[in-house]
């Protein structure tokens, strides 16, 4: 199996709701966020890719048209945590791509949300 990966990256803000009362996240706030897109595929095409890399500039244009400098609330219906931007951005990248596996969303350096089926 082959599999590549890039990162991209937005700032956003966004409240999580339901969270208790002084909860930190239950105040509007915001991250940079990395995301990292995964493909993979058994073979590779003709050109020798699993994807060209080049191609992926489409993800980069829906993060930054949809989500970039935004608050998140106002754009995704439901919910707004790392988890759940992932499978935003899994879904839309799936759609272009078959060979997606998985999209992962850092919030900080030290946390991780990851999206695969």
């Amino acid at each position: 199996m082959y599999t590549i990966s890039k990162q991209f990256s937005f700032s956003a803000s966004h409240i999580i709701e339901g969270l208790p009362e002084g909860h930190p996240c239950s105040r509007l706030h915001g991250h940079n966020y990395i995301v990292e897109l995964t493909l993979a595929a058994e073979e590779l095409n003709k050109t020798g890719f699993v994807v060209d890399y080049n191609e992926l500039s489409a993800f980069k244009k829906v993060i930054d048209d949809t989500l970039d400098h935004r608050h998140l609330n106002d754009v995704l219906n439901g919910f707004t945590t790392a988890e759940a931007i992932a499978k935003y951005l899994y879904d839309y990248a799936k759609a272009m791509w078959p060979e997606v596996a998985s999209v992962s969303v850092s919030e900080t350096p030290k946390t991780n949300a990851v999206y695969r089926p």
